[in-house]
């Protein structure tokens, strides 16, 4: 426990020092910062709530429209900013592009349309074994003292420890894959993530490397017909519990 809070003040005073490090922000001709609505007029960016509560999985798309370039960029650059443990950025993103490739995914995950009319297809995959693979990488831009302890920390937190592994693989791809659902409507655009498929097919179909997980997928593209109504919001009240579940 000792240890673990000392790593958390060295991660908090690196963070810190980096916060106090000069940046530069879009300004008006006044000097102040836009506010999200303006920037939302000059059609850069969607206010982030909005994104949120517009934001459906949608399963029909326009098979004609591509992204492009710059705008896929955006979308992935934007996933990688995504929080993982320990700063290991497990998550390995598939694209799937080829047409072929997406009609036999498409077979392999009941039909789904949306696998092969959907702009982009990805599938969001981890590698179990990221917290071994050089992982002084992960916080080069750290402090020594940091780097060494935290670095130090990954090996006896991970070994030995499968389900840890798959469980944090899976929390990376459900981070990343809520972050690009979100820019992809910030962005214009809607999404569907997908996990009725067999994953062994699929898996085979992508030729997922040893030690890789797949955590599931998204179509990404231009909507033709909006999603179903919601079928139906709990209560933030039937969800929400306050310092501990009770006993009964």
């Amino acid at each position: 426990m000792a240890d673990g809070t000392r790593v958390g003040r060295l991660i908090a005073l690196h963070a810190s020092r980096r916060l106090r490090e000069p940046t530069e922000q879009p300004s008006s001709s006044d000097g102040r910062l836009p506010g999200p609505r303006s920037i939302l007029r000059k059609g850069i960016f969607m206010d982030t709530f909005e994104a949120i509560n517009q934001r459906r999985s949608v399963k029909a798309y326009d098979p004609a429209h591509r992204l492009t370039s710059a705008e896929e960029t955006k979308l992935l650059e934007s996933a990688i900013q995504s929080p993982t443990s320990f700063n290991m950025q497990n998550w390995r993103f598939v694209i799937v592009r080829d047409p072929e490739q997406r009609k036999r995914i498409r077979a392999a995950a009941v039909d789904q349309v949306q696998a092969t009319d959907a702009s982009l297809l990805i599938l969001l995959t981890a590698d179990l074994k990221a917290w071994q693979k050089s992982p002084e990488r992960y916080w080069r831009n750290a402090s020594p003292e940091v780097q060494a302890l935290v670095v130090g920390w990954m090996g006896p937190f991970y070994e030995g420890k499968e389900q840890l592994q798959r469980d944090e693989a899976m929390r990376s791809c459900g981070l990343a894959g809520q972050t690009i659902m979100l820019a992809a409507k910030a962005m214009g655009y809607d999404s569907c993530p997908m996990i009725g498929f067999d994953a062994v097919k699929v898996a085979e179909i992508i030729n997922l490397p040893k030690n890789h997980v797949i955590g599931f997928m998204i179509a990404v593209g231009k909507a033709v017909k909006p999603a179903a109504p919601k079928g139906g919001q709990l209560a933030l009240a039937e969800v929400l519990v306050e310092n501990r579940f009770s006993d009964g």
